[in-house]
Parts: C-alpha cells; sequence; structure tokens
C-alpha cells in the first residue's frame, strides 16, 4: 500500500509540470502585446504632428493599457512558474527582477486585481477623452460600473488577506 500512496504523491508533485504549455502560451500571448505595442507606437509617432490633443492623449492611454496588460501577463507567467513548477533562487539568478521572485499566492492576488483595475481605469479614461464622440451613457455606466466592482473586490481581498494573516500570527 505505501508504494501506491508513494506512486500517487509522485504523480500529483509531477504533474506540476503541465503547467509549462499555458505558462509557454502566456509567453507567446506577451510576444503578441508586445508587437502590437510597437504598431500602436508607429501609428501613434506618425500622428504626432497631424492629430489633434485628445486623440493623441487617448493614443497614449491606449500604449499605457498594453504596457499594463503585459506587466499584468509578466507577473502570472513569473509567478505561476515560481510557485508552481520551479523556485527560483535569487542568488543563482541576480538579474531576475525583485518584483518576481517570491510573489506568494496571497501577493499574485492583489497584484492581478490591481493591474486589473489600472487596466480598467484606462479604458474608462479613454471612454472620457472620447466622450463627445461616442456617447452611450450605458456602456459608460458599465465601464465605469465594472471598475468599481473590481475595486471593491481587490479592497475586500485585502482585508480578508490581512484578516487571514494576522490570524496566523496569533
Amino acid at each position: 500500500m505505501n508504494r501506491i500512496g508513494h506512486a500517487i504523491e509522485t504523480v500529483i508533485s509531477q504533474s506540476r509540470w503541465l503547467i509549462v504549455p499555458f505558462l509557454i502560451g502566456l509567453v507567446v500571448g506577451l510576444g503578441a502585446l508586445a508587437y502590437k505595442f510597437i504598431l500602436k507606437l508607429v501609428t501613434f509617432l506618425s500622428q504626432i504632428g497631424s492629430a489633434p490633443e485628445d486623440e493623441l492623449i487617448v493614443a497614449v492611454l491606449k500604449l499605457v493599457d498594453l504596457s499594463l496588460t503585459a506587466n499584468l501577463l509578466l507577473i502570472v507567467i513569473g509567478a505561476g512558474y515560481m510557485n508552481y513548477v520551479a523556485r527560483v533562487d535569487p542568488s543563482e539568478h541576480p538579474n531576475w527582477p525583485p518584483g518576481l521572485l517570491g510573489i506568494g499566492f496571497s501577493d499574485l492576488k492583489q497584484k492581478l486585481l490591481g493591474s486589473i483595475i489600472a487596466i480598467a481605469a484606462v479604458n474608462v479614461l479613454e471612454w472620457f477623452m472620447d466622450i463627445d464622440r461616442s456617447v452611450d451613457n450605458t456602456k459608460l455606466s458599465w465601464v465605469v460600473g465594472i471598475l468599481l466592482a473590481f475595486a471593491l473586490a481587490m479592497l475586500l481581498l485585502a482585508i480578508a488577506d490581512r484578516v487571514g494573516n494576522s490570524h496566523k500570527h496569533e
């Protein structure tokens, strides 16, 4: 019976490597975002002299949106690898940014929601900057409502994590 238990533990432990294709897929997605960012940047640079100021601001916000999404992907890739596949020793990898090392599940939740809120906030800003051309109060209400829902979710998670951590220290 001990051999069967050990075999099951081995299978479960080694199954963590099944997450690697997902992480590689996210790396491919990060590359696609970088490509899209470069295309939008070239378009932005070509329009600087002729576009009105409000269009330039919206274009910059779109670049910020892509950048925040790329940061979100990088956090998920790094934390997913280090939490579920293999630990990364900072002394062996001094070039790894400190923001990617040691991200636990609780930290990952906070960073993910923080990034999602920032992305949603940029989208709300884009709507407000473009409000004269696309006035749709229903859609704008949904966009703002979703932003507020994410912010409330992050606040509740932060409170839950703080309460959970205070019970661990007692």
